[in-house]
């Protein structure tokens, strides 16, 4: 695309722009060359934006992989924690509860911020200090008694500051990406959260066993840290400008779905490591850590590239087929975890795994269709969806903490996570639009 667009600047330029005596023509001339320059700069516009989605793509898909990475490391590392400090259930059930209460605060305004100065700079900032604070939490968790609190304080300022990132991302997409592209570019950025989740699985078992939980912690905090360096002093530019959209009865299905979706796959995301450690206690740390989320990878970018090819062969509504794989299929395998008749931990992994990987579809499902509904400010919209689903996360995670804690039978866990994708597949089936609606903002 770069190439393609050089030449079109080198050996095709506006006609309107060598005429020696643009006066001397008639009309139809003029409308001609006019007609030849609009051709151009639309040409020249797209294949600009397609360059620039490309220059972002791999960039963006690390720092969602770190992103990943620096907030898995609490979970992984919880069972060792709480046995190192004595916490609880329910003490472990808010230190990763935290998260999320921070999570929430700052969805909106970054989506908004982002509309406004450029997505780029929000990202790169906010990663530079949530970053520092991953460095900062093994010093924090020394302080005594008020080690508990730091970690939980330590994890709502974490969730303050990575909340933008999504909606930063949605406002770079929605702005500087094809329509017939974001599919494939959200599912690949969204395959990054699933490969920062399964490195810090593998990777984070290892350094685990090796090194003990501090170094967790610093090893993705530096990482985090260097990325952000990288990305300020060679790719950081762009200031667009746009602002604030109504809200039509169309997004708000999308936010009822987005909530339950976001809630379901943060507890799987908290709870996970807990529920194979504590049910199989002689299986492979790694194995649990690594194998659901790298088909979670596999799935995301597999349904984004479908999503694309579908819309590209004038295909309608691809979104309602991803949400039905990704909240009605994947409940079914949630389901099955429960059932008395698989107990093992093959088949355990084999379902979780699945219903994982089938969650994934949803990063070409709604979160596309908030980009077609209000393209000028999905930034903030998307932010708003993913605020509530924060909220619904923290309170599911407390929720499924005091359900492990008074009744020991994660059934309920797996039973709550289905009932919660099925309401908010019925929901978007019932009152949502997968269809374009183009609103003034």
């Amino acid at each position: 695309a770069a190439q393609t667009l050089t030449q079109i600047s080198l050996f095709c330029p506006p006609l309107s722009s060598v005429l020696e005596n643009p006066f001397s023509l008639n009309q139809q001339q003029k409308h001609f060359i006019n007609k030849y320059d609009s051709l151009l700069l639309t040409l020249s516009s797209l294949l600009g934006c397609r360059q620039l989605a490309q220059r972002w793509t791999l960039v963006l898909f690390v720092g969602t992989c770190l992103l990943y990475c620096a907030r898995m490391a609490m979970p992984i590392s919880a069972v060792t924690m709480a046995a190192t400090f004595q916490w609880s259930k329910i003490d472990s059930g808010l230190v990763l509860g935290g998260f999320f209460w921070g999570y929430c605060f700052t969805q909106i305004l970054g989506g908004h911020v982002s509309d406004k100065v450029g997505g780029e700079r929000v990202l790169v900032v906010s990663t530079a200090l949530w970053a520092m604070i991953t460095i900062a939490t093994p010093l924090l968790a020394h302080f005594g008694s008020h080690a508990l609190f730091l970690m939980a304080l330590s994890r709502f300022l974490m969730g303050v500051l990575q909340g933008v990132f999504f909606p930063s991302l949605a406002s770079i997409c929605s702005q500087r990406v094809l329509e017939g592209e974001r599919g494939f570019l959200m599912s690949t950025m969204h395959s990054g959260c699933y490969m920062g989740t399964l490195v810090a699985g593998g990777m984070g078992s290892v350094i685990l066993d090796l090194y003990g939980w501090q170094s967790l912690f610093y090893s993705f905090g530096v990482l985090s840290v260097l990325w952000a360096l990288f990305v300020w002093m060679f790719f950081l530019k762009g200031k667009p400008s746009f602002s604030l959209a109504s809200v039509t009865h169309h997004f708000l299905a999308m936010v009822f779905t987005h909530m339950c979706i976001s809630c379901t796959s943060n507890t799987l995301l908290s709870w996970l490591p807990t529920y194979f450690k504590e049910s199989f206690p002689h299986a492979t740390s790694w194995v649990y850590n690594v194998v659901p989320w790298f088909s979670a990878i596999v799935s995301a970018i597999t349904g984004g590239y479908v999503s694309d090819f579908l819309i590209s062969r004038g295909n309608e509504g691809p979104e309602l087929f991803n949400l039905f794989l990704s909240m009605g299929v994947s409940s079914m395998f949630l389901m099955l975890v429960c059932e008395k008749t698989f107990t093992s931990f093959t088949s355990a992994l084999f379902f979780i795994s699945v219903a994982v990987g089938l969650t994934t579809f949803t990063s070409c499902g709604v979160s596309v269709n908030v980009q077609d509904l209000t393209p000028s400010c999905a930034g903030a919209l998307y932010g708003f969806m993913n605020m509530m689903g924060a909220f619904m996360g923290l309170l599911m995670v407390a929720l499924c903490g005091y359900l492990i804690e008074v009744y020991q039978s994660w059934a309920l866990v797996f039973r709550l996570i289905a009932l919660v994708n099925s309401t908010g597949l019925g929901i978007f089936l019932l009152f949502g639009d997968a269809q374009r609606v183009d609103v003034d903002c």
